[in-house]
């Protein structure tokens, strides 16, 4: 499971884990191979909004708390 860190255009979007790919080196996804859900990550949202980076361990906590609660995400599929 990543979470969407930036829009880079109409095709292509870069995706963090705070794991194994980490907001340093967030890897280049095409939107067409990526798995859409209604779920969000609040807190790493909250972040990219004020144009901060949010750090791999707030990355980390956000999707654990999807992947324990329901709570926002996207799945890489």
């Amino acid at each position: 499971m990543f979470v969407v860190i930036k829009l880079v255009n109409d095709r292509f979007v870069l995706v963090a884990d705070g794991d194994q790919r980490k907001i340093e080196n967030p890897k280049l996804k095409n939107i067409k191979h990526l798995q859409w859900t209604r779920l969000k990550a609040e807190e790493v949202e909250s972040y990219l909004a004020r144009g901060e980076i949010p750090g791999n361990h707030i990355i980390r906590k956000n999707l654990k708390r999807i992947q324990d609660g329901g709570e926002g995400g996207l799945i890489d599929g």
